[in-house]
């Protein structure tokens, strides 16, 4: 068992926006946030143009792949960030709840999919700073690759 924070992401096909958040916040935690993401009803594979945009970044989501939520996840989770699943997340109580509202990329070009990608990284950075105390990397703010 691990003592670092674990944080869910949740949206409805796993294919978009829990993906992109999952991967972003993996990246900039570096280690210290175990991240998983599952969907209340799993796509077949990820939106080609989620893979696009974060490959922009430098981040490789071809291997991923949709997962179905489960119970388990959950009640493993110490924060669960739902985008767009509604009522189908399990609710426990001592869990901390965030409602993300972001635009859905499925069906949308990569140059629609960035902004949400864009807007993903920034909560994702504030997330973080909340989760984890800063260590002397992210000072720099230099890691990240330039959009």
């Amino acid at each position: 068992m691990s003592d670092l924070p674990e944080v869910l992401f949740v949206c409805v096909h796993n294919a978009g926006r829990s993906q992109m958040a999952a991967a972003l916040l993996d990246h900039h935690a570096a280690g210290r946030v175990q991240v998983r993401s599952a969907g209340s009803a799993p796509a077949d594979s990820i939106n080609p143009a989620v893979v696009e945009v974060m490959d922009e970044l430098g981040l490789d989501l071809t291997r991923e792949f949709p997962k179905p939520l489960t119970t388990e996840a959950v009640r493993a989770a110490d924060v669960v960030i739902t985008m767009g699943c509604g009522d189908a997340c399990p609710v426990f109580p001592g869990k901390r709840y965030l409602d993300w509202q972001l635009d859905d990329p499925a069906g949308r070009s990569a140059d629609d999919v960035r902004p949400i990608r864009d807007e993903i990284d920034r909560r994702i950075r504030a997330l973080l700073a909340e989760l984890v105390a800063p260590s002397g990397d992210e000072a720099d703010g230099g890691k990240h690759p330039q959009h």
